[in-house]
């Protein structure tokens, strides 16, 4: 194989000479987890959202690695970086695609509860007192809704098919709304006008409430902190994080 199409914070992406791609993982990715990378794929396919079809797992240089179906296009980030008059139409396109996700029963994977517990036990820029308040916000949590997890147009691919939606790391089974405050701070990180315009947009479509969204800002803000991403500005979460507990007392 050729140099990565594309790399990431834990993985690169080779296109291999059968046409696939090749998810190749950093070193020290244990074989476990990448198995469960791909059963949590798999099932997200079997519940009918577009999303590439997993081939096998394999090796690589001795690292772990996923095949998968190779996806062909641009994504809508990409479109409308270069056309900025057609942002809002994608960001309209994805929030229907969002809805459509969050229409879906997802029981079979791993409880956004559980997920949001582990990450802010794992976030060592919280206080013991500022995990627990956090805590008590996902005791909170209800739903067993299919959740991205990391849904933005980065991650939506513009194909002859249609759009299909990829990287399934971080989802979970749980609370839409949680999953839409993830979604729009994570547009704050990248720009805070299409943040609002997106959120705007959800709301509009959906018939949720701004602020019954936003209630979940905290938490989520706390767990964000938990995955250390290079570039992530961690004074702005901690900021949000210690608003959101403030508010709580």
């Amino acid at each position: 194989m050729k140099g990565p199409i594309a790399t990431g914070n834990t993985a690169e992406i080779y296109l291999n000479d059968a046409g696939h791609a090749v998810k190749v993982y950093k070193e020290g990715f244990l074989a476990d987890v990448v198995l469960k990378e791909a059963e949590k794929q798999r099932y997200i396919h079997s519940l009918g959202i577009p999303v590439p079809e997993v081939l096998e797992l394999t090796t690589f240089n001795g690292r772990q690695a996923l095949v998968m179906e190779y996806i062909e296009g641009e994504t809508l980030g990409d479109l409308a970086m270069k056309d900025r008059t057609l942002l809002e139409d994608y960001l309209s396109v994805s929030v229907e695609i969002q809805m459509m996700i969050h229409e879906k029963d997802a029981p079979g994977l791993e409880p956004m509860t559980d997920k949001l517990t582990r990450q802010l036990h794992d976030a060592s820029s919280l206080s013991s007192e500022e995990k627990m308040g956090l805590l008590k916000q996902v005791d909170q949590v209800s739903g067993t809704k299919l959740c991205h997890g990391d849904f933005h147009l980065f991650n939506l691919v513009e194909t002859e098919d249609g759009i299909r939606v990829l990287d399934w790391v971080d989802a979970s089974s749980g609370d839409i709304r949680a999953d839409v405050v993830r979604t729009y701070l994570l547009y704050v990180g990248f720009n805070q006008e299409i943040a609002e315009q997106y959120l705007a947009l959800y709301c509009e479509k959906s018939g949720l409430r701004r602020e019954e969204i936003l209630q979940w800002g905290p938490m989520i803000a706390g767990a964000r902190l938990s995955e250390n991403v290079p570039g992530e500005d961690a004074d702005r979460l901690l900021e949000i994080v210690l608003e959101g507990l403030a508010k709580q007392n």
